[in-house]
């Protein structure tokens, strides 16, 4: 059925276990925590589930933004009158 399914799509060459790779890839680009990843895949250990993590590193920006947003929002002044 999967040859099947490769030759009418013209994805030759696409292995079975590609589609688990790709499933991974995109559960850890979703946000998907190591710990997720790692009942996902059925592993005990953190080393298969890293290689994945590894793909959200360019979220570091987006944290990073995240971050600042959080502290400029306690740093700005209350709207209104101070009471003062």
């Amino acid at each position: 059925m999967w040859l099947r399914a490769l030759a009418a799509t013209g994805l030759d060459g696409v292995r079975f276990h590609d589609l688990r790779h790709t499933g991974n890839t995109l559960a850890a680009t979703g946000g998907a925590t190591t710990r997720e990843l790692m009942h996902r895949m059925g592993h005990s250990s953190m080393r298969a589930a890293l290689i994945y993590q590894h793909l959200v590193n360019g979220r570091d920006h987006q944290i990073a933004d995240y971050v600042d947003g959080q502290i400029r929002m306690v740093k700005q002044p209350p709207h209104g009158p101070s009471g003062t």
